[in-house]
């Protein structure tokens, strides 16, 4: 895979984890743009997910197997629009929290990712 995606998929996870904690600790609900960070992390983890599933069809493989992979790409593009429609039921600062968590969850999973493909399939 892609280990720079893997690295930029991590440091906007995170950067959007702290923009959404900050937005908490204000005690704000989350707003527009925060659904825009959102998207943004979102197109990024589906290039990821669009990637992996390319190089496995070429027959690449993953250190630990393919289906943990899939597994692993399909919930790292789930963590964040999930945490974001949380967070349209939740319009307190608890929402803003919710996607701050679901940011932290993306970047492991994303660390796990790289992990689970190892230097093989590089």
């Amino acid at each position: 895979m892609l280990d720079a995606l893997t690295v930029a998929i991590g440091v906007a996870a995170l950067a959007l984890a702290a923009w959404c904690g900050f937005a908490a600790l204000r005690d704000q609900p989350t707003k527009d743009w925060h659904f825009i960070g959102m998207a943004v992390v979102t197109v990024l983890v589906l290039a990821q997910l669009v990637i992996g599933l390319v190089q496995l069809a070429r027959g690449e493989k993953p250190d630990e197997g393919s289906v943990i992979f899939v597994a692993y790409l399909l919930g790292a593009f789930a963590a964040v629009p999930a945490a974001g429609l949380l967070s349209l039921t939740e319009r307190t600062k608890w929402g803003s929290v919710t996607v701050a968590a679901g940011a932290v969850v993306l970047a492991v999973l994303e660390v796990r990712l790289y992990d689970i493909w190892g230097t093989t399939g590089a």
